[in-house]
């Protein structure tokens, strides 16, 4: 009888506890709702007066005529993304001449003009008219390299930063972004009163990563001690999961989007959901420099020497020290082995040098090959990275036959092709829709 009158004063304890903890939750329900509903009015009211802020100072603006603002932190690299937006720049000048033309530019420690010129040696493209830089001074905010955890949020939070020190110096009539900066796309939509479009090279996150964190693979972007743990792996994939959403919001701001390759469409579709909006539009690609290259002269001369060296081999069959030297391919000619593309990490210049010393263990001796890859370096990161590549010759002892040529005018990129036997392109999942062409 008591432990029942005990068991019901328990249970009578435990109904007033509820009760009690139902009505704290009330009382601090409605407060919260008044503070929310309060915020959200001053961010609206604060969001007013920044936008017509920003409205005046682009009445004020000297460029008093249509202004096109491309958003390309990283334009003075030499990558393909900034082919693409040297060749956009000149299509639009030739196209538009009563429109003005401005790039946001993190780049620092040079001219306007130096950046042309650059330009013009690496891609020999010159543009027909003036352009006018704007120049950023946190760029830092979006490296990779600053951000050991939670890079994609991060580098997105800071494109936004560094996005409203571009909007608060500049306000253009229409905002480009071609480097995939998609957070920065809302801001100048809403805030700047901007027309906005955007070039996507490479979406920032896509199904494919999540797909590697899932199967738990160890990649560039999933550190080992994540594919090992499989509570960190479904943390990652949330993760993941949330910032794909955000992405979305972001990119679906655009009013005109372009993708580089279908591969790219096919996952800006399913992100972005703005199909109407989408369409490829294929990176420039100038065969002009090489169709009038001797190729034909080159092709005769290798012709001739394969002649010549079978005529020594008929003449001394007789010879075994001979025969063994063309045997195990005592060759003088050096034949090269040609990579292209920026030294970043899904590049795998790793697979490639592997590959190469691989190759140079089955060839044994008396094979005059040489490895040269050619690429930009954006940062410190890249040329970090580069000293990483080439302890990594040093380790596998091809540091003689391993060539690093970074930022190399148009000129010399183009010798160097005409000069190679093998193209070599080890991306994974390749973006841009680089592919090896035989001629």
């Amino acid at each position: 009888m008591e432990g029942h009158e005990h068991h019901h004063h328990h249970d009578h304890h435990f109904a007033m506890c509820y009760c009690d903890f139902m009505r704290l939750l009330w009382s601090l329900l409605v407060p919260c709702l008044y503070i929310s509903l309060a915020l959200t009015l001053l961010l609206l009211l604060v969001s007013v007066i920044v936008r017509r802020s920003l409205q005046t100072r682009r009445r004020s603006q000297t460029l008093h005529r249509p202004s096109v603002a491309f958003f390309h932190p990283y334009c003075n690299a030499g990558g393909g993304g900034e082919r693409v937006l040297w060749c956009a720049l000149r299509a639009m000048m030739t196209r538009y001449p009563g429109v003005s033309f401005v790039v946001y530019t993190g780049d620092q420690g040079v001219t306007g003009e130096e950046i042309l010129e650059g330009a013009r040696q690496r891609f020999n493209i010159k543009l027909p008219r003036s352009v006018t830089f704007i120049f950023l001074r946190h760029r830092a905010l979006v490296e990779a390299s600053a951000y050991p955890h939670f890079t994609l949020l991060a580098q997105s939070i800071g494109s936004m930063i560094l996005g409203w020190e571009a909007l608060s110096l500049f306000v253009p009539d229409l905002f480009i972004d071609s480097m995939g900066y998609a957070f920065t796309l809302p801001m100048f939509r809403y805030l700047g009163d901007c027309s906005v479009a955007t070039y996507v090279h490479y979406p920032t996150v896509s199904t494919d990563m999540l797909s590697v964190v899932r199967q738990r693979n160890p990649r560039f972007n999933n550190a080992d001690f994540i594919s090992r743990n499989p509570v960190l792996s479904a943390v990652k994939v949330v993760y993941y999961c949330c910032f794909a959403f955000l992405y979305g919001l972001a990119g679906s701001c655009s009013d005109v989007i372009m993708v580089n390759s279908s591969w790219t469409l096919g996952h800006i579709l399913s992100l972005w959901r703005r199909p109407g909006r989408t369409s490829v539009v294929y990176p420039p690609c100038d065969v002009r420099a090489f169709l009038d290259s001797p190729l034909e002269e080159r092709q005769e001369e290798e012709e001739e020497e394969e002649e010549e060296e079978w005529e020594e081999l008929s003449t001394e069959l007789d010879g075994d020290s001979k025969v063994h030297s063309m045997k195990t391919g005592g060759d003088s000619k050096v034949r090269s082995i040609v990579s292209i593309g920026q030294f970043r990490p899904e590049k795998d210049h790793r697979l490639q040098i592997g590959a190469f010393h691989r190759l140079l263990q089955q060839k044994g001796e008396g094979h005059n090959l040489r490895l040269v890859l050619i690429g930009g370096c954006r940062n410190q990161e890249d040329e970090d990275r580069v000293l990483t590549l080439r302890a990594l010759c040093q380790e596998l002892g091809v540091s003689d036959k391993v060539e690093f040529k970074l930022n190399v005018p148009f000129e010399e990129l183009q010798r160097e092709l005409l000069q190679s036997t093998v193209g070599l392109h080890t991306m994974w999942n390749e973006h841009f829709g680089i592919e090896i062409l035989l001629t």
